[in-house]
């Protein structure tokens, strides 16, 4: 649990600072652990699994993805 939060807070703020976004450590964290979510589903339906370094790549890709998508909605 702890290490989610701890990962969540680094994959936010590191996807918040590629797409030029300011969050709290609260929204980093959620971003990081939504994104995670989004990043790991959107790359299975192509049939690709990340796990280590590679999965940390995904997560901060999906990460950029819901920045992209809250941008949008809002």
């Amino acid at each position: 649990m702890i290490g989610s939060i701890i990962i969540g807070a680094i994959v936010g703020m590191l996807a918040g600072n590629i797409m030029n976004s300011r969050h709290g450590l609260f929204m980093n964290i959620l971003i990081g652990m939504v994104g995670s979510t989004v990043g790991h589903f959107l790359f299975g339906i192509v049939g690709f699994s990340a796990h280590g370094f590679a999965g940390f790549i995904v997560d901060i890709i999906g990460a950029c993805v819901v920045i992209a998508l809250a941008r949008k909605i809002a």
